[in-house]
């Protein structure tokens, strides 16, 4: 149970995220991550040197990502200080603040910056030298959908990973249908009133076009509308399988940032110092091969467990949900009725830029949190390799 870490209120923000092969495709993702960290501290009157250290979370190969950490730490412009690179594929964003908050806890930094960004579009094709091969030919590996096609522990898509699971506890195509379209709904609610749920954290993306001409993104891209009627047409991915494509997420391309600091720190920065927000407890978690659906629920066992509390003490609850099956088997184990939580939008619906997922899914969270008044935060998710992680926080 962590005791000295805290985000500061408004201390945050995420992009837009943008569907595949769309507006953000062809900008590296290290540095529209940084240009936008950049210009959201900017609008905050924040001067970068303030930080003292930098984590930098990216799973997608991206030109440079060598010097990927003390590069993004230049790029928004506090280029005083190190940086470290985080990869954890889905879980790199809960990770990513973990680490962070272990830094607060132990004395390590005082006022920690944390960067998610990712770019599924246009994803890097590796060349790997093969001199004993036949002919000497190389070998070749394609990030994007050689990675989500197959692990190569557990022998199998991320897709059967999930099927797996809604097999093994009874899954079924109509509960799947039925969650996908409730989730869409939630992630509407956040679309009401002029987007108002949204323009609580939201912080627009800039892609330059030209010298002369920026193109400004200020919304998601690619939402695809869903109907009970249009879920009920779709086939299944696999044959026989309970999810079809409007069940289960979308690459998509995005970043976000939130400040880890410590208390006083954090009170100063605030945007209202009567709300804190505390980092509380992580927890993580392996499950059998080739079911990874399974894995947010012993991740967020954990958690719970670490930090003192019940499920049933949890205001708010979020995950990553890639696949309906997530959800629907995590509520069926922690006795959670499915409709309830993910309120405002989901992986499922805006889609899955892998680090930065988490972290929009955690700062929404907040801002729920505090629009109800405080309360404990539980976010959870699974990630590659049959793996998962969760964090509880603390809003009042």
């Amino acid at each position: 149970m962590l005791s000295k870490a805290f985000i500061p209120y408004k201390g945050y923000y995420s992009s837009p995220f943008s569907r595949w092969q769309s507006s953000m495709a062809n900008e590296n993702s290290i540095v529209l991550g940084s240009n936008t960290a950049k210009r959201w501290l900017t609008s905050k009157q924040w001067d970068p040197k303030m930080f003292d250290y930098l984590i930098l979370g990216i799973t997608i190969g991206q030109p440079k990502m060598f010097y990927g950490g003390p590069w993004s730490a230049a790029l928004i412009g506090a280029e005083n200080i190190p940086g470290l690179m985080v990869s954890q594929a889905c879980s790199t964003s809960t990770v990513g603040i973990f680490q962070a908050a272990m830094g607060i806890e132990t004395g390590f930094c005082k006022n920690a910056y944390t960067l998610f960004a990712d770019r599924c579009s246009n994803g890097p094709h590796t060349i790997w030298p093969n001199p004993m091969g036949p002919g000497g030919e190389v070998i070749s590996e394609n990030w994007m959908m050689e990675h989500f096609n197959y692990d190569p522990w557990g022998g199998a898509s991320m897709i059967q990973t999930a099927e797996n699971v809604a097999s093994l506890s009874g899954v079924t195509r109509e509960e799947c249908d039925q969650l996908a379209l409730r989730r869409y709904i939630q992630y509407t609610d956040a679309l009401a009133n002029d987007r108002a749920f949204q323009k609580r954290y939201m912080f627009p993306v800039e892609v330059q076009l030209s010298k002369k001409k920026t193109l400004v993104i200020e919304t998601d891209e690619g939402i695809a509308e869903t109907t009970a009627v249009g879920l009920a047409r779709l086939r299944p991915v696999l044959a026989d399988g309970a999810h079809t494509f409007g069940s289960q997420t979308h690459p998509a391309d995005g970043n976000c940032g939130l400040i880890v600091t410590t208390q006083q720190n954090a009170k100063e920065l605030s945007s209202d110092p009567n709300i804190e927000i505390q980092i509380v407890s992580y927890g993580y978690s392996r499950v059998e091969k080739a079911h990874m659906a399974k894995a947010p629920v012993p991740a967020a066992k954990m958690a719970l467990d670490k930090a003192g509390l019940k499920v049933s003490d949890i205001s708010v609850i979020k995950t990553h949900n890639p696949f309906a099956a997530n959800d629907i088997y995590m509520a069926k184990e922690m006795n959670l009725d499915v409709n309830n939580f993910n309120n405002y939008g989901s992986s499922l619906v805006f889609g899955h830029p892998q680090a930065p997922t988490a972290g929009r899914s955690i700062i929404e969270a907040i801002e729920e949190s505090v629009m109800k008044g405080g309360g404990y935060i539980l976010f959870t998710g699974c990630a590659a390799g049959d793996t998962g992680a969760a964090i509880v926080l603390k809003v009042k």
